[in-house]
């Protein structure tokens, strides 16, 4: 990865996409490596007076852990769902808000984000008082 971005840079390609237009506020940051994608597209994507290299296709990453699933001998089936699912169980056994799990893994709909709440023993922090026990 860090070749190809060095290739980039002697070939004064404009660097990666960036999302929301934060090209606008860090002038040079589409062309700094940490910017860059973690699995960077091997062909540039033509954007109108510019070319920028592209992040790959969600297949590719998901290749790329198979591959790596495999090579470590990993007997269990582990996936990218698998990442994200054991994402979203650590964030509720650290006891974060749904709504910030939600955000975090992307999902319109709660609903969607409140399936990974059987992964995990509730752990709440106070119990709950009736106005009447005080």
């Amino acid at each position: 990865m860090v070749a190809l971005h060095e290739a980039d840079l002697k070939a004064k390609y404009a660097g990666a996409f960036l999302p929301d237009q934060l090209d606008r506020k860090y002038k040079n940051a589409a062309r700094e490596l940490i910017w860059q994608w973690f699995f960077p597209a091997t062909s540039l994507t033509l954007v109108p007076e510019t070319q920028e290299r592209y992040h790959l296709h969600e297949t590719v990453v998901q290749k790329a852990i198979k591959q790596a699933v495999s090579r470590a001998k990993i007997t269990k089936r582990a996936s990218a769902h698998t990442f994200r699912h054991s994402f979203a169980s650590h964030l509720l056994q650290a006891n974060y808000d749904i709504r910030t799990i939600q955000e975090l893994l992307g999902h319109s709909d709660l609903r969607t984000t409140m399936i990974y709440t059987h992964t995990v023993q509730s752990v709440t922090l106070k119990e709950a008082k009736s106005p009447l026990d005080f």
